[in-house]
């Protein structure tokens, strides 16, 4: 007889569970927005193409650039970044509060056991004392005699509350909690993103500031070479000592531009150890010899403005986040319904030890309760007008940010085109100055013209040349920033997060 009532029970259940998972959900459901997208690019170059077959160098373009070093760093970043780390343990978060909402969907059960030990007291006449099976006796003074009992109780038993999700109130949440590990896991990707694009433009700088200490010290040699030179003539009473003074002058301007850049060498060094999550000085060792900046690769890949928005992490969270406070919008409206309750309880009550857990001493309740919210002030509505505000508010950040995704592109290709024909020049007038610095110095010594043509020559090659490192190391550092905005390098490191 018990076990069939238990398999009623369990049918019972089983029903009650279906009913839970199949009930309906109240509340808007879900539907990625619909954005228009350019079909193409305003700005690409020849260089670059849009090519599926070459979209493996997209996902690892810091190789490209052909730089072991580079790429070293890139793969120690990865590996202890603390921004990086920070990312992956707010996945974690996330994940675990999934679970502690998921968890709403099922019942809670609770074991309690207790023994009781408890003594009754009563006075009867003296002469029937000896037939009760009395535990203790003793006598008054109005001659009758006291009789106490003692009992012991055992309980065991497990109690049970569930509440039916019948209007979708937990799945609804699920939901939301779901989207929510959707957005850590895409903002790990955006961190890790830009984690590789800052490790890139530091490296790019570093080099960059290494070569322009490299122009600026060369550039001292001859204007200390001039300057010899024209004190030499000085003292033969060729020059005047204004001659003099001003090729001084412009060694001791070159000389004093050296520990500034100097500085920001060292600087773009400490970055670079920070970012690999090591104390400033880690890497001084390894990064000070010279080294030339990385050169752009000869194609560049690119990828139609409709794939940007699969690619960019960025996009794909605030999409999440939409996902999300769409479900807590069906979440809040379930307040508006009743609340269906499980409660019941079973277990064992005995006054033995040997048999308190026999089939004669089961016990057992069950509660069934709906409660329903009359009266509020206009709480659950008010919620609810929250939730669709909240919706609204991620909706139009998710279009803010794929109008910025498509800026961003559009700003690295204006970027990299224009600085590509300011470097073309920037050759050729590093070209022209260097000619015009050894004609102006072969003329000055067989006197031909005097040392201000000289002086003029040299400060205009200095600036030029410095120029084109610049324009170099800026040409590099917008390829980075291209391959940045065009959401590449995360699949590199997918099986991490």
């Amino acid at each position: 007889m018990w076990q069939c009532k238990t398999i009623r029970n369990l049918w019972i259940l089983m029903c009650l569970c279906i009913l839970t998972m199949t009930g309906c959900m109240v509340g808007p459901d879900f539907h990625r927005p619909k954005i228009s997208s350019p079909s193409s690019w305003f700005g690409p170059t020849p260089q670059m193409r849009f090519d599926a077959s070459r979209q493996a160098e997209l996902v690892h373009w810091w190789m490209t650039f052909n730089d072991p070093t580079l790429t070293s760093l890139v793969e120690r970043a990865v590996v202890s970044n603390l921004d990086l780390q920070q990312a992956q343990t707010r996945i974690l978060q996330a994940r675990a509060n999934r679970g502690i909402v998921a968890a709403g969907l099922w019942p809670t059960i609770d074991s309690n056991t207790t023994v009781t030990r408890s003594r009754s007291v009563a006075s009867v006449p003296s002469g029937t004392a000896s037939t009760l099976g009395s535990l203790f006796t003793g006598s008054n003074a109005a001659g009758s005699t006291t009789v106490g009992t003692m009992r012991n109780t055992f309980q065991a038993g497990l109690d049970a509350a569930w509440e039916l999700d019948v209007f979708g109130r937990v799945r609804r949440n699920i939901e939301a909690a779901n989207a929510d590990v959707q957005v850590s896991i895409e903002d790990y990707r955006g961190t890790l993103i830009t984690l590789i694009a800052e490790v890139a433009l530091n490296y790019i700088e570093l080099r960059g500031f290494q070569q322009e200490i490299l122009i600026a010290q060369n550039n001292l040699q001859a204007q200390q070479h001039t300057s010899g030179l024209t004190r030499k003539r000085f003292q033969v009473g060729l020059v005047s000592a204004l001659d003099v003074a001003n090729a001084e002058a412009q060694v001791a301007s070159t000389s004093s531009q050296i520990p500034l850049i100097e500085t920001s060498e060292r600087q773009a060094i400490y970055n670079l150890s920070v970012l690999l999550g090591k104390e400033p000085s880690a890497l001084v060792k390894e990064l000070s010899p010279v080294a030339s900046i990385p050169a752009n690769p000869p194609e560049i890949p690119m990828t139609l403005p409709s794939e940007l928005l699969l690619r960019r992490p960025d996009v794909r969270s605030a999409e999440a986040q939409i996902h999300s406070a769409t479900a807590r919008i069906g979440a809040a409206t379930a307040d508006l319904f009743p609340k269906f309750n499980l409660i019941g309880s079973t277990g064992f009550q005995g006054s033995k030890s040997n048999d308190w857990i026999k089939g004669i001493n089961r016990v057992w309740s069950a509660s069934p309760s709906v409660s329903w919210n009359i009266f509020d002030a206009g709480r659950i509505r008010s919620n609810i007008e929250l939730q669709k505000a909240i919706q609204k508010e991620t909706l139009l950040f998710y279009q803010k940010t794929i109008l910025t995704a498509f800026q961003d592109v559009e700003n690295a290709l204006i970027a990299y085109a224009k600085e590509q024909q300011r470097r073309t020049a920037l050759i050729e007038a590093v070209t022209a100055n260097r000619k015009a610095v050894k004609l102006s110095t072969l003329l000055y010594t067989e006197g031909q013209t005097d040392f201000l043509n000289v002086l003029d020559a040299q400060r205009s090659q200095y600036a030029s040349e410095e120029a084109l490192v610049i324009s170099t190391r800026s040409l590099s550092t917008n390829m980075v920033a291209l391959y940045k905005a065009l959401g590449g390098g995360w699949e590199a490191y997918e099986q991490r997060q």
